[in-house]
């Protein structure tokens, strides 16, 4: 059994003799009920898949677990059994209900909400985000009373159902359904009528147009100055969500411009808007949106950039800084559909595909601004460092490198080198051990070198591997070595004496590290090559130039 944003191990210490801790069983509870609901284990340790084969569990347990957590939370639904594993042992299998339309709260009063493997504590600002999300979790499996299981749009039922059963993402059982069972087991329809989630993808574009809130999306042109020279507007909701992707790509002529870029003997054309990243941004889009919230999706289009505008904050727990790693799935039936037509990634994210296929071409990563009722995502159009691209096909060709190492390849190689601390900020990881796994085999094969150690360690390309896939990068100070950088700072100081070390950085070189920087100026003064005067913003360093006569 795996821990994740559905299950969770307990030991049974948890709940018996001494060490029980009652509060901790309920905070979880809570923070399950909040989120999607879910499953704890009790009688399985942290690093066990399956109980003691010794372990026998009481027939009274079960009943005592459910009494204290009634009596420790507001409106958290439990069920709680004994279970037989297959090595004999017996376990708690605790299953915490979703609280659907209202807030699962302790009763002390602390609201919590089940994010990844952890649950954690919610702010206030987050409370008032989860009431306004609390209706979306169940949005896509609402009947639409009004609306027949059998009143689908004939050809959108059929291409649904082709697709799914061309997608080796779908299992041989699944595919074997009729196309009612298809949509019974997508949650399409319930019964004798079709869900949200149905009208949404096989109903007829009547009963789509009365759907609350069902998806338009805005593409909007703009030039040099401002000024908008373009508008394409799909409001019409007679086209599904799999239908307004491909309308967006094939009507927007602008995604077919693009740049050549040199690649050894032959040309490289370059689109400036790659169709993977504008199909994965516009799926997360629409996946994502709250659609109990009103509000189009804008595609912005400006002479330096695209922006992708989608109404509603990011759910709960996901915030600019850890969107590439942290997924929760906001319309999850949705993303279940997306993910078998193989229109996303089954985390529901897709940003390591877009930092993949944008840091391939030498561009920047994408930018993800929160705004007070909207999320914009922004791509650079300019290709940052052109030099880069042969670069880094020729090495992923040669050693075939999975996403992870492509990624930080193509952050090193913008960026000449990077010490620890900036590489985790850029990738939104914590602790060394992630960064190691990022970087893969990159070490091993000695295409990435490091130098200095802990909080100083700097990685940069190998030179012997830039020499011999003939790269031809611009030289910089970024790497310059100790003794060579206190040359330049000694040489500075000669000429522009009483500076202060932003002045410094400025006239020797801004690419060089500050850290690095300030080291190297904190060991010239201990050995007297230079001196200093004020404290803090007022220091200033000089040389004493009777101490260098002498």
């Amino acid at each position: 059994m795996e821990e994740n944003q559905y299950s969770e191990k307990k030991s049974l210490r948890l709940v018996t003799g001494k060490t029980a801790d009652w509060d901790e069983l309920a905070k979880d509870c809570v923070g399950f009920a909040n989120a999607r609901g879910g499953v704890i284990a009790i009688g399985i340790e942290d690093d066990e898949n399956l109980p003691s084969k010794e372990q026998v569990i009481s027939e009274n347990l079960p009943f005592q677990i459910q009494k204290r957590i009634s009596e420790l939370t507001i409106n958290t639904g439990i069920v709680s059994q004994i279970i037989q594993a297959t090595n004999g042992g017996q376990y708690i299998k605790l299953k915490v209900l979703q609280s659907a339309s209202t807030i699962a709260s302790t009763t002390d009063g602390r609201y919590y909400l089940r994010l990844s493997d952890t649950c954690v504590p919610l702010l206030p600002d987050e409370l008032s985000r989860l009431f306004t999300d609390k209706p979306a979790f169940v949005w896509e499996t609402k009947t639409v009373k009004s609306v027949s299981a059998s009143r689908t749009d004939t050809k959108k039922l059929n291409d649904f159902v082709s697709f799914i059963k061309r997608s080796e993402r779908v299992s041989n059982f699944v595919k074997s359904k009729t196309p009612e069972e298809l949509l019974n087991y997508y949650l399409m329809s319930d019964g004798e009528n079709l869900t949200n989630l149905g009208v949404l993808w096989v109903g007829e574009r009547n009963d789509r147009a009365r759907l609350s809130y069902s998806p338009v999306i805005q593409f909007l042109k703009y030039d040099e100055s401002g000024n908008r020279v373009n508008k394409i507007v799909w409001d019409n909701y007679i086209l599904n969500p799999v239908e307004l992707l491909d309308a967006v790509w094939t009507q927007i002529p602008d995604w077919k411009e693009g740049i050549e870029v040199s690649d050894g003997l032959f040309r490289k054309f370059i689109p400036n808007y790659d169709e993977v990243v504008i199909r994965e941004l516009l799926t997360n889009a629409l996946v994502h949106r709250p659609y109990t919230t009103r509000g189009d999706v804008f595609i912005n289009l400006y002479p330096d950039r695209l922006e992708i505008c989608n109404p509603g904050l990011l759910p709960i727990g996901v915030t600019p800084k850890n969107i590439l790693h942290e997924s929760v799935r906001r319309n999850e039936k949705m993303a279940q559909v997306c993910y078998d037509l193989k229109l996303m990634e089954r985390e529901g994210s897709g940003y390591d595909k877009v930092y993949d296929i944008l840091l391939s071409v030498g561009k920047q990563t994408p930018e993800t601004i929160v705004g007070d009722d909207s999320v914009t995502v922004v791509v650079r159009k300019r290709i940052a460092k052109p030099e880069i691209v042969a670069f880094l096909n020729r090495i992923d060709t040669e050693y075939q490198l999975n996403y992870r190492e492509r990624i930080c390849l193509g952050l090193l190689a913008q960026n000449n080198s990077l010490t620890a601390i900036e590489f985790s900020r850029l990738l939104e990881l914590t602790g060394r051990q992630a960064l190691t796994d990022w970087l893969g085999q990159l070490i091993e094969l000695k295409i990435i070198l490091s130098k200095g150690k802990t909080k100083g360690m700097t990685y940069y390309i190998n030179p012997k591997v830039l020499k011999t896939t003939n790269f031809k990068g611009k030289t910089n100070l970024k790497r310059i070595e100790n003794h060579r950088l206190k040359e330049l700072v000694f040489q500075d100081l000669l000429i522009y004496q009483h500076s202060p070390i932003s002045e410094i950085h400025e006239r020797i070189g801004k690419e060089i590290p500050i850290r690095q920087l300030r080291v190297c100026i904190s060991d010239m003064l201990q050995t007297k090559e230079i001196c200093a005067q004020g404290e803090k913003k007022g220091r200033r360093y000089f040389i004493d130039i009777s101490v260098q006569k002498t």
